[in-house]
């Protein structure tokens, strides 16, 4: 037997032992894995109701089966005793449990205050959930790292980081194969095979190669010296030179891309946008914390280099990122985008200050920090859902009461307008108020303000958004109209049809209607051109075509008032999203509902949408 076959068999074996080393992490995969086949059992209209249970359910089982990973490597690697794993196993499942009820009982929004209409589960709720996953990951590769002569935190993460490209790989190719030989069944022997069985499929090698991934990790139990673990920490060749001459160049280059933006910015000042920079940044700080941690024990002149190089480097373009946030601050104050930004940036500067500092010992204190960092940003106070949001109503109760209008907590229309630059801070801070989850508002601040409507008549004038600071962005362009909350008159029309509903429960967006008028049957089509967009109206009288008119003229006449650009949607006039036509037999009235216009001038394609509220119809004398 060749070095391949042993070792997709070692693989395969490890798999297998999952079950007996980490039961309870297994177990609540398994558990996952039920609830999500249940889930595709079900249409979404029977399963709207359990949305919020199986939601729950699938994340107290993550939960349960990270953290059963993190417990039991630890007993096993401090403890190995039959009374140590057992309570760990259940640590895990009552964990599992306990998360489940806090959820369900705890994490869910009422009804009576969103859209929808049944309980769903809150963001902060699944937040605290998904950080308690984090910390849990982390903790494990942190005791999987243990006894210091075997193993440490960056060899530790290499081999999870391992186990998870194996698992992935494997478990792509279990799911590529078995889907093959479905659909081969589907061709060949039954046509009529449900779709859902490729769900199924899917949904079973996950769960494999869950196993798989558990199952590649070596025996950490106390006092044994498993042959395994120097294999599965150790880089391939092919690793080495993955980060030596491809990861390390990638990062060196965002760092002097990096370092030219900061003397670009002593030069002109800050012009990049926030969420631009904020996007580079992060994945700046962790990519480059991470080459850091891979390269740990990298003996060559590359890795020493990089290794002596980026911690100086990055300080000094964190320097210039805090100089960035506080210009953000300034703008707009704290804000989700912002508070992230923020604990990101602390993160970053103390690991480049530890690494500095300590090295390879700096390991482990990042990773408590991260932790610790996640932890603060779920609680109450000062979480990402609450600080902000405090910031926000400070800035927007500050802006009232210096302009007049708000009073003993009762807003005061204005009557004289505010200059620009207020009227869009007002508009910003209470679109993100009125939309921010599981905030504490104040007495005086009304959800609807968010309605354009409501915010005229309550504020005295209308929203009012920035000018996007490139004219000419990278990226969509378009136009977007919706219809005003009007009365139609319609007294003059006899019959009103849906189209639009009609064409989009077609799936070649075709939507006929018929009526019997005094000169005859009248077919009316409403054709939408799948590509583009652009519906074509054409009416029969008997088989003969009285009208046959596409919206090309009407989109000329709604691009030429509104042109396209990156404004925040428009609620035109009635006039604007109406049409009639007219022939000698009858005369249709179109009122659209909406009406999007989204090109790329890049890649020189533009796409229309056009939601046709209703079509009126009448028979001319």
């Amino acid at each position: 037997m060749n070095n391949f076959s042993k070792s997709i068999l070692r693989i395969l074996h490890g798999a297998a032992g999952a079950f007996q080393k980490f039961p309870a992490a297994i177990a609540c995969a398994f558990a996952f894995a039920i609830v999500t086949m249940v889930r595709i059992q079900l249409d979404w209209p029977q399963q709207e109701a359990y949305n919020f249970l199986f939601n729950c359910l699938h994340w107290a089982f993550a939960l349960g089966s990270i953290l059963s990973l993190a417990v039991i490597t630890g007993a096993q690697s401090r403890y190995n005793e039959s009374g140590a794993l057992l309570l760990a196993n259940l640590l895990g499942l009552v964990t599992a449990a306990v998360t489940f009820l806090a959820l369900y009982f705890f994490g869910g929004t009422d009804p009576a205050q969103t859209e929808y209409r049944y309980t769903v589960l809150s963001g902060l709720a699944a937040s605290r959930v998904g950080t308690a996953i984090l910390i849990s990951f982390i903790t494990f590769i942190i005791m999987a790292a243990y006894p210091k002569d075997q193993s440490d935190v960056a060899r530790s993460l290499f081999m999870t980081i391992k186990a998870f490209f194996i698992a992935l790989l494997y478990g792509t190719m279990i799911m590529s194969g078995v889907s093959g030989v479905a659909g081969a069944i589907e061709a060949l022997l039954y046509q009529e095979m449900n779709e859902k069985v490729y769900l199924y499929i899917c949904t079973f090698a996950g769960f494999l190669a869950f196993a798989i991934f558990v199952g590649y990790f070596p025996d950490f139990r106390k006092s044994q010296l498993d042959e395994n673990r120097q294999a599965a920490q150790k880089q391939p060749r092919f690793v080495e030179i993955l980060c030596e001459y491809i990861l390390i160049p990638i990062v060196l280059a965002l760092t002097v891309v990096l370092l030219l933006w900061a003397v670009k910015t002593m030069l002109g000042g800050m012009r990049v946008s926030f969420i631009q920079l904020s996007s580079i940044a992060t994945a700046y700080t962790f990519s480059g914390i991470l080459v850091h941690v891979l390269v740990t024990h990298y003996e060559t002149g590359p890795a020493k280099f990089y290794r002596q190089f980026y911690p100086v480097a990055a300080l000094v373009i964190l320097a210039f990122e805090a100089w960035a946030l506080l210009i953000q601050l300034q703008k707009v104050s704290l804000q989700m985008n912002s508070y992230f930004f923020i604990v990101i940036w602390m993160i970053a500067l103390a690991s480049v200050v530890l690494l500095l500092l300590q090295q390879a010992k700096a390991h482990l204190p990042i990773a408590i920090l991260t932790c610790a960092m996640a932890v603060i940003s779920v609680l109450p106070v000062v979480g990402y859902h609450a600080l902000p949001v405090t910031a926000q109503v400070i800035r927007l109760e500050t802006l009232l009461v210096n302009h007049g209008m708000l009073k003993d907590n009762q807003l005061i229309p204005t009557a004289d307008e505010p200059e620009v630059a207020v009227r869009e801070s007002i508009t910003d801070a209470v679109n993100y108020l009125a939309y921010a989850e599981d905030a504490k508002l104040p007495v005086w601040f009304d959800k609807e303000l968010a309605q354009n409507n409501t915010f005229k008549n309550k504020l005295g004038f209308e929203q009012t958004w920035p000018k996007p600071e490139n004219p000419y962005p990278r990226g969509y362009i378009g136009t977007s109209l919706i219809l005003p909350l009007e009365a139609v008159d319609i007294s003059n029309y006899r019959w009103a049809f849906d189209m639009q509903t009609l064409a989009e429960n077609n799936k070649e967006g075709i939507a006929s209607a018929m009526v019997n008028g005094d000169r005859g049957r009248y077919r009316i089509n409403w054709t939408v051109n799948m590509q583009v967009g652009i519906p074509t109206l054409k009416i029969e009288l008997d088989d003969r075509v009285i009208l046959e008119q596409d919206m090309n003229p009407y989109l000329d006449r709604v691009t030429k008032a509104f042109p396209p650009g990156m404004q925040e949607p428009t609620q035109a006039t009635l006039e604007d999203m109406s049409l009639k036509l007219e022939t000698p037999e009858v005369t249709a009235l179109l009122v659209f509902r909406n009406i999007d216009i989204n090109a790329d001038p890049y890649a020189d394609t533009i796409h229309y949408y056009l939601n046709l509220s209703s079509l009126y119809l009448k028979e001319n004398p």
